[in-house]
């Protein structure tokens, strides 16, 4: 290996731990429950996952899906791999049926379209639709994955304060109408780190005031909000009014991959202009057969979304109560440390006591707001959840300046 970049890599690492950063991979067995075993046969209760609704360590899902492939005749149902990109010979029949599915669900004449992951879907759909001479207007915390995409498009861009909706007026006013120029507003509906609702009703007025664009990326939302877990816009009766709505299976939906919503026209331009869609191999069948599976079961898993309410409503008090400050109204919930060090000591603390919450620093929160960021799924026991927050309030009392 080339001897400087090996010293100046070794350097950036070396600066990396000194500042408390460093990360690592560790080896986690899952288990019902919501917990974890790790390598050194520990279990912990697991507030890092994105698991909400239960549905990925529920074997009961599992058995039902798994009952319903074996009952089908051998190879209709696909393989383990699709072999070639959607354009060449990749697109398999369960992909156009889980996208008549979700098409179906989202209504308002929308087609579906399905995607990798979150990150292939918000790192090529702006690059996609977004030209030189556009203009692209992104809430200040929106995920790293949306800002990637922003960066690949051709189009000026800005980000407005967090949730700040005069800000963002101020910045459209900065940007008046020109011919041929489309301006894009971006944000998540709850956002991953602070677990703070976006102000959607106000960025459709807004939207409609500038012919705008909205897109939401509802990645946290889709299977928790709304009457049948289609995301906070449909909570908030604004599926027909969000002009992209992007969802993701890896989160509540317990698969792996992503989709948009979108009007047809858009849906044809994105198959043929999105590079993180075309030149990649596409999911194997076997995936999109369960993600269909899963998706249908999450339309009517309003007794989960109704326990998982509780359970993040329980948290939420708790944690206000003890530290005096009010917490959010989803089911992320962070308690920031503020120094990187802080959120490490805090979450050894915890890991001690047998629950697994892993600290969260720069880059993927500002400097000074190292935290941790509690997940809150429907099957977590509210006992364990009560002892946490009092557990969690002592120790960051204890190690306070």
């Amino acid at each position: 290996m080339n001897v400087s970049a090996h010293h100046d890599w070794q350097k950036r690492l070396d600066d990396l731990e000194a500042r408390g950063r460093l990360r690592g991979l560790a080896d986690l067995e899952p288990l019902p429950g919501h917990r974890v075993r790790t390598a050194d046969g520990a279990l912990l209760l697991n507030l890092a996952s994105n698991d909400y609704l239960g549905l990925g360590c529920d074997l009961s899902v599992q058995e039902a899906f798994l009952a319903k492939m074996a009952a089908e005749p051998v190879g209709t149902t696909g393989g383990f791999t699709a072999s070639a990109s959607r354009l060449m010979s990749g697109n398999h029949p369960a992909c156009t049926a889980l996208e008549n599915l979700i098409a179906q669900a989202y209504g308002n004449g929308r087609c579906a379209l399905v995607f990798n992951s979150g990150y292939h879907a918000n790192l090529g759909i702006l690059p996609s639709l977004a030209q030189r001479g556009d203009v692209i207007l992104a809430d200040r915390l929106a995920h790293a994955s949306l800002i990637d995409g922003i960066r690949l498009s051709r189009a000026a861009w800005q980000r407005y304060r967090h949730g700040d909706t005069a800000h963002l007026r101020a910045l459209l006013a900065a940007h008046p109408p020109a011919p041929g120029r489309r301006t894009f507003i971006v944000t998540e509906s709850i956002f991953s780190m602070d677990g703070d609702c976006a102000p959607l009703h106000e960025l459709v007025v807004i939207k409609r005031e500038h012919d705008a664009i909205l897109i939401v990326d509802e990645a946290h939302a889709v299977g928790v909000r709304g009457a049948h877990g289609l995301g906070l816009a449909e909570e908030a009766g604004l599926l027909a009014d969000v002009d992209i709505l992007v969802g993701t299976f890896g989160k509540a939906l317990a698969s792996v991959g992503a989709f948009a919503v979108v009007e047809p026209l858009v849906r044809d331009l994105l198959v043929n202009t999105m590079r993180s869609l075309i030149y990649t191999t596409a999911l194997p069948p076997i995936t999109l057969e369960w993600t269909r599976h899963v998706f249908a079961y999450a339309l009517k898993a309003n007794d989960r979304r109704r326990q998982l309410a509780a359970n993040a409503d329980l948290f939420r008090r708790e944690l206000a109560r003890i530290t005096g400050k009010p917490a959010n109204g989803s089911h992320i919930v962070p308690l920031v440390a503020g120094a990187d060090q802080a959120a490490v000591t805090l979450a050894a603390r915890l890991r001690g006591e047998g629950y697994l919450v892993p600290p969260v620093r720069p880059p993927s929160v500002p400097p000074g707001t190292a935290r941790l960021r509690f997940s809150i799924c429907a099957g977590m026991n509210p006992d364990d959840l009560a002892s946490l927050v009092r557990l969690a309030g002592i120790i960051q009392r204890e190690n306070a300046p």
